[in-house]
């Protein structure tokens, strides 16, 4: 089981490495507030976007990520003691205490991933579903770079890992560098990502209001989460059916900061990539132009829905605004630094970029992005109706609902700020948040994607705006005149999310109690056994339903978290969300690795296991049908290794020449 202890240091480790790395960088050309800020983030993005190229060439050793972190810490540290000509000294800077205080909000997040041990039972919270990718990063630290495919064994895959990795990829430094597992790797780099976070945050709130104080709001109003538990409640309802849909996972920082941190990252590369356009279009300095092509290819390459297509609609939104406000003796330059930089990003990000189109290509040639409306209204309007109304439900209903202590109060100080430049610290950074606000809420408004189950797209969209919204309140509350009225909706919702923030916050720290809690204790035992008998590079096979009753929707966990070698099949969630196989193909596996599992596999399908799916080896275990009339037994391209005790059976497979017995 994941260490809260190696988690924790992890965590510290790599905020000291990243957060140095970046101050030195960040400090060059940004106040002082905002280069503090910022310098986690920025750290983080550089420092993973060149070592990933370089370690993948290289090779992706402990030596080499500690070798090469060693000399960007000296680097950093000799750059500090260095002046800077153009630094503003007479700023307020982010406090001391909401360091402490980020710091302790951003372990909401990671408790969340940890395991809860209570005597024989340990129970999972939620969010841990989505972290069954924990799989890439251990991957990455046991076979190395470029990563492989560790859901799909089949021919169909490639063997080439398609998803955004490259939060996953900085996890896995972590891991092979302290000799932590990946689990705890995860756990530290969520940690890390809110704490960026919310200092990315503070410092942009502290820079534009000039008030130190602005920071504690930014902390308090990213604790706010969703409406829909006191609105449930005083409708007297479990929840708000029939009124509204339910709930997707659009929802504010808090709650994604847990369920999807890489999203979270790519968001704070989207903030900080505007922010220094915007700089750059104020003051055109040459190192900006590196930097901001190494943050915006890490926010591409940690998401693309929000590194992409969501930083794509933002600058397209910006630009000719800042372009108007530049005096004209800039606007060419600035054009040519931008091109530049644009394209410095994707050459950087241009491995990533191939394999989101070969994926788009692979999976039945469709579209992956749509224009739709973002269904809002529940089964109490008729179909025809909530398409007419789910248009402005989105901005009336859903937006307030989801965001309720930074939406309303946001745009009023965004509005306020913008019509009146005295009250904004650089008018460039004021277009450069209305942007970011603009393309992150018309996103999920206008746009839905395709591919997989949910619409990914705009769950995750949303995000940088809504950490600008965070910002612009915290401003606004502390700078805005009559920000008494600001304040009331700021305050009123954060108290009425309360109900919400604190379920929550209990739910990441108790887990949620299941059944199978007491097997999944016993997992660790059993696929210590598994590795005993393949290598690392070797797949293994198991039920894809095993435990499914953990998590909210069926995943197989305890191979995603503690199994360290790759899959010859994942789960169907699995291999929709990283393996692009056409739907045909990944439901026809599904339902023949299922069917073996429950004890109904024919010979050929156990064939197909070996050869088809290339497995190396399977467990069973008594959950699984197959327990009883057991197709392995039998098998000539199988045979036992190990039987534990009516816990579990190890079959491996028998490669040629060998004979069964």
């Amino acid at each position: 089981m994941a260490s809260p202890v190696n988690a924790a240091v992890c965590a510290l480790i790599a905020s000291a490495i990243w957060t140095v790395l970046g101050y030195a960088l960040s400090r060059r050309i940004l106040p002082r507030a905002p280069a503090v800020g910022v310098a986690p983030v920025m750290g983080w993005a550089v420092h993973s976007a060149v070592t990933l190229p370089l370690f993948t060439l290289v090779g992706f050793t402990p030596a080499t990520v500690i070798d090469i972190a060693a000399l960007c810490a000296i680097a950093a540290l000799l750059s500090l003691r260095l002046p800077v000509r153009n630094a503003i000294e007479h700023t307020p800077t982010i406090p001391a205490w909401a360091f402490a205080a980020a710091a302790l909000l951003a372990l909401v997040p990671a408790v969340a991933i940890l395991p809860k041990v209570s005597g024989d039972l340990v129970y999972l919270a939620d969010p841990i579903f989505d972290h069954s990718k924990i799989a890439i990063i251990d991957a990455m630290a046991r076979q190395g770079l470029p990563p492989v495919d560790p859901v799909y064994g089949g021919s169909g895959g490639n063997g080439q890992l398609f998803y955004y990795y490259l939060w996953h990829y900085s996890a896995a430094e972590l891991a092979l560098a302290l000799h932590v597992s990946g689990w705890e790797a995860d756990i530290a780099l969520t940690w890390f990502t809110s704490f960026a976070s919310l200092s990315l945050m503070m410092g942009l709130a502290v820079w534009l209001s000039t008030k130190s104080s602005s920071a504690f709001l930014v902390i308090m109003f990213a604790a706010a989460t969703s409406l829909r538990e006191t609105l449930a409640w005083l409708l007297g309802a479990s929840d708000l059916k029939p009124y509204m849909e339910e709930a997707t996972g659009f929802a504010g920082w808090l709650f994604q900061a847990a369920w999807s941190p890489q999203h979270l990252m790519s968001a704070s590369c989207v903030v900080a990539s505007t922010v220094l356009i915007s700089s750059y279009a104020r003051q055109q300095s040459v190192l900006l132009i590196p930097l901001l092509a190494l943050i915006v290819a890490a926010g591409f390459e940690s998401s693309t829905y929000i590194g992409g297509i969501t930083f794509a609609v933002a600058a397209l939104i910006g630009a000719p605004f800042l372009l108007y406000v530049m005096k004209p003796a800039q606007r060419w330059r600035f054009v040519i630094g931008t091109a530049i930089a644009a394209v410095l990003a994707i050459i950087v990000a241009a491995p990533f970029l191939q394999s989101q189109l070969h994926a788009v290509a692979t999976r039945d040639g469709a579209a992956p992005i749509a224009i739709s409306h973002f269904p809002v209204l529940g089964s109490l309007f008729s179909e025809t109706l909530r398409r007419v109304l789910d248009w402005p439900a989105y901005w009336l209903v859903l937006l307030p609902i989801e965001l309720p202590a930074t939406y309303i109060a946001g745009i009023i100080a965004l509005v306020v700020m913008l019509r009146s430049g005295a009250l904004w610290a650089e008018k460039f950074t004021s277009i450069a948040f209305a942007s970011i606000v603009a393309a992150g809420l018309m996103v999920p408004w206008l746009l839905v994607s395709t591919i997989g189950d949910n619409n990914d797209l705009a769950m995750r969209a949303v995000l940088p705006a809504a950490s600008a919204l965070i910002v612009l309140t915290a401003v606004g509350v502390a700078l805005v005149p009559r920000r008494a009225g600001l304040g009331f909706f700021a305050i009123a919702g954060l108290l009425l999310s309360l109900p919400d923030t604190i379920g929550m916050i209990r739910s990441n720290i108790d887990g949620s109690p299941r059944a199978d809690g007491a097997v999944f204790a016993q997992t660790p035992q059993m696929w210590k056994a598994v590795r005993q008998y393949v290598p690392p590079d070797a797949r293994v096979a198991n039920n894809p339903l095993f435990l499914s009753d953990l998590t909210p929707w069926p995943a197989n966990v305890s191979w995603a978290l503690l199994a360290n070698r790759s899959s010859c099949f994942a789960g169907r969630e699995m291999v929709l969300a990283l393996a692009p196989l056409p739907d045909k193909t990944r439901e026809a596996v599904n339902e023949q690795f299922v069917r073996v599992f429950a004890g109904e596999g024919s010979p050929q399908d156990v064939s197909d296991i070996a050869e088809k799916y290339g497995c190396d080896a399977v467990v069973l275990v008594p959950q699984d049908k197959a327990w009883a009339n057991d197709p392995f037994a039998s098998s000539a391209d199988f045979r036992l290794a190990e039987n534990r005790d009516g816990k579990w059976r190890i079959y491996t497979v028998v490669k040629v020449g060998q004979a069964a017995h």
